[in-house]
């Protein structure tokens, strides 16, 4: 019974021993093969730049008021009008202004009169002076009222040229061509100019030439100058990116919520008028742009092989190379390659007249190879980096590791083990139950 016993247990232990082996080589996830993501360098336009926001605006506006107090009696512009400078837009009731005027020519005419009697009568007072036939009292009193009278001329003239001068202040002419933005009067509105000027019109110059006054954060501006290059986009338009210039950068701050902000002045053509004044424009500033320039992408300076390559490349100059051994393979050292002509002298001499001396590091692939490489950079925009140095069009940079799909997919899909026992709950449910 005993001999039975370790029998079936012996061939429990070999049944069991099989099923583990066929497991194992049947359903053994395979070792998915590493795939490198390679790039060539390529010449193309690289920029740095500024975002901001702003509002579309004329670039010369005139707000068109009123020196005189009275009720409006004619509007002849309505809004989005077309004016001609010196062109009649709207009359103020003249019936006090002509009453004035009317009062003080009379008050005028008198004053005349009585200054032509002071005269008459100052030269008689002179010829009875010469003859002795009066005091010299009496012949000062008549020269002090011809002079009185004579400066009383001269005043209320002037207060006659006041009041036809608001008389015609009481016609509203336009002070530039332009269009009419906006009509804040009616006909039969009063409008008091006592205490200030009231605006009765708003008038832009040409339409055709729109700017945009964008608000740039403190920690932008010191990029930000006179004629750099804009493009920006407007809310009514979302397809159409709109070109400008830098114009002015204004020292005046203006805070809020904490928050520092520089006005920006950007000149926009509008030759389509599809600008409309008070739109919000989304802008970018290129603070720095360069054209023709070799790129390679950002993510290439930051790749680093790992111990997953090893066994498929050969790594020359990583951090374990000097000819050492890592995970049973042969790492081979070198210096870091470059293809320019240049010596290293003369290279990093001009780079740092440049302002642009800085370095990074990448791999080159050549066959089953990856060679370490330094290159120069320059601008960058976290997508592209500038090389100025250490590649050429022909070199082969990695940019990453990727897993093959294909060998992937065949793993996911790959059925479980009858051994392995199922997590619970993982079977189906029925009627909110559990499976057993």
């Amino acid at each position: 019974m005993k001999g039975k016993k370790y029998k079936w247990i012996i061939w429990t232990l070999v049944i069991l021993a099989a099923g583990a082996g066929i497991w194992i080589w049947k359903f053994k996830e395979k070792e998915q093969p590493v795939v490198l993501e390679t790039e060539r360098p390529h010449y193309g336009s690289i920029a740095t730049s500024v975002t901001a926001t702003g509002t579309v605006q004329p670039v010369d506006t005139v707000s068109v008021g009123t020196q005189v107090s009275g009720t409006i009696s004619k509007v002849y512009v309505d809004f989005n009008d077309k004016v001609k400078k010196g062109q009649l837009i709207a009359e103020i009731d003249k019936t006090i202004l002509q009453a004035q005027r009317d009062q003080i020519s009379a008050s005028l005419r008198q004053a005349r009169a009585n200054l032509d009697f002071q005269k008459s009568n100052y030269n008689r007072q002179k010829q009875l002076l010469d003859v002795g036939a009066i005091s010299r009292a009496e012949y000062e009193t008549a020269m002090n009222q011809f002079n009185v009278a004579q400066d009383n001329v001269n005043g209320i003239a002037a207060q006659l040229k006041a009041a036809q001068q608001n008389l015609y202040y009481a016609n509203i002419y336009s002070p530039i061509d332009g269009t009419v933005l906006t009509r804040n009067v009616s006909v039969g509105q009063t409008v008091a100019a006592s205490l200030n000027t009231p605006t009765l019109f708003v008038i832009a110059k040409d339409l055709t030439k729109m700017q945009v006054q964008a608000a740039v954060d403190e920690a932008d501006i010191g990029n930000v100058k006179n004629g750099q290059r804009v493009t920006f986009t407007v809310d009514a338009f979302p397809d159409n990116v709109f070109e400008g210039r830098v114009n002015e950068v204004r020292l005046r701050p203006s805070v809020s919520s904490n928050v520092v902000t520089y006005s920006t002045i950007i000149d926009a053509p509008n030759a389509d008028m599809k600008l409309k004044p008070g739109m919000t424009a989304n802008i970018t500033v290129f603070t720095q742009e360069i054209q023709n320039a070799m790129l390679v992408s950002a993510k290439a300076t930051r790749f680093r092989p790992d111990s997953g390559l090893y066994k498929q490349y050969t790594i020359e100059g990583g951090a374990a190379g000097r000819g050492q051994r890592k995970g049973g393979m042969r790492i081979a050292s070198a210096a870091p390659n470059d293809n320019t002509g240049a010596s290293p002298d003369k290279r990093r001499d001009s780079l740092q007249n440049s302002g642009l001396a800085k370095t990074a590091m990448v791999w080159v692939k050549k066959d089953s190879t990856l060679a370490r490489r330094r290159i120069q950079i320059g601008l960058t925009d976290d997508t592209y980096v500038q090389v100025l140095s250490g590649l050429s069009v022909d070199d082969v940079v990695v940019a990453g590791v990727h897993q093959d799909q294909r060998a992937s997919q065949a793993s996911s899909g790959q059925p479980r083990s009858p051994f392995m026992p199922q997590r619970r709950g993982s079977g189906n449910r029925s009627g909110g139950g559990r499976s057993s």
